[in-house]
């Protein structure tokens, strides 16, 4: 492999991570396009998807490529033997998962802390930090798993017994012991948590609660329709405050093909750190859609360094302010631009 295509993309890494740093010496669209043109000389197949789309001059006319390619194909400018992690999709059985694999995991832990930070911790405070989730491994196969890990580390960083799901069972003594440890400690607890997990918990709870210190947070990252049951997203929010005593609930939004997350800045919207934007496109001829209509979500996301820089999603969304309205998975077969831009990718 040419030494050439590890120095541009380790430059590019710093470029990236400068700009989520708020070091932003250079603006967003051009730092994408240079991500563009880097991964269409080292990527044959996005290079021949960039062909079908013809000259790419702005960020809007970069090819997005679809979620789907990454259960299909590898989607990266580098080799398997420089793999530093491959983080696959939820899915019954493997031909069912997608795989985004990172030759680098600085940039992805960076983006992570940079806008989880703010969105989950009260300004110099360090919360005890859990989560309803099984200890995925390190790196894991588990891009979420990975960031959670990296959030107990840098927001808490306690030698603490973390991770309060075994088989499909709530620890609750370990939970309980991490309440205890945030009231003794004086410090807020943040729960890091899928919705379904919440679901669990709550069965297990009972009409019992186990009020958190206040400033206490819960982030729930989605997944509503658990395994037994499907839950509203308004009554769960409700639920989990009461049984924590009164603690924030926050909504993150992420996907194993993308390297940065969205957190809610009020119910049912999110917004995307400046490093990243969400554009709701047609799903046929893949442009914007107008103001207020529903599309399939765009993402460009320029901590996608060594892989895609622009995805395309089967999630639905409308623009509602700075942020975006999640509307659920496109139904039906898969958009007539996403089947095209896979036929591109596959050659």
């Amino acid at each position: 492999m040419p030494v050439s295509v590890l120095d541009e993309s380790d430059a590019l890494h710093s470029r990236v991570q400068a700009f989520a740093r708020g070091e932003r010496t250079e603006s967003f669209d051009a730092l994408a396009l240079d991500l563009a043109r880097f991964q269409a000389r080292w990527s044959p197949g996005f290079r021949r998807l960039c062909g079908l789309r013809g000259e790419c001059s702005s960020v809007e006319q970069i090819p997005a490529v679809p979620t789907d390619a990454f259960r299909l194909t590898r989607v990266a400018v580098h080799p398997p033997e420089l793999d530093a992690a491959r983080f696959a999709t939820s899915g019954t059985t493997g031909s069912d998962r997608g795989v985004h694999v990172m030759r680098r995991l600085d940039t992805y832990a960076a983006v992570a802390l940079a806008a989880g930070l703010p969105a989950l911790c009260p300004p110099g405070v360090k919360p005890v930090v859990v989560a309803l989730a099984r200890d995925p491994g390190d790196p894991g196969e588990s891009s979420l798993g990975y960031m959670m890990r990296r959030f107990m580390s840098a927001f808490d960083g306690a030698e603490r017994d973390a991770w309060l799901i075994a088989g499909d069972e709530v620890r609750m003594p370990a939970l309980r012991a991490a309440v205890d440890a945030a009231h003794a400690e004086r410090r807020p607890l943040l729960v890091l948590a899928p919705a379904f997990a919440l679901v669990a918990l709550l069965d297990r709870l009972g009409a019992a609660t186990l009020p958190a210190p206040a400033g206490s947070v819960v982030m729930q990252t989605g997944g509503f329709k658990g395994r037994t049951h499907q839950v509203e997203p308004a009554a769960l929010y409700a639920s989990v405050t009461h049984a924590f005593g009164g603690a924030r609930v926050v909504g993150e939004y992420g996907m194993t093909e993308l390297s940065s997350q969205l957190y809610e800045s009020e119910p049912g919207v999110y917004v995307p750190p400046p490093w990243l934007r969400v554009t709701p496109v047609d799903p046929v001829s893949l442009c914007e859609v107008p103001e207020g209509e529903a599309g399939l979500a765009r993402f460009v996301d320029l901590a996608n360094v060594d892989s895609a820089v622009a995805v395309l999603t089967q999630d639905r969304v409308r623009r509602q302010g700075a942020g975006i309205e999640l509307l659920g998975r496109n139904p039906g077969a898969p958009a007539r631009g996403c089947s095209l831009a896979i036929e591109a990718m596959l050659g």
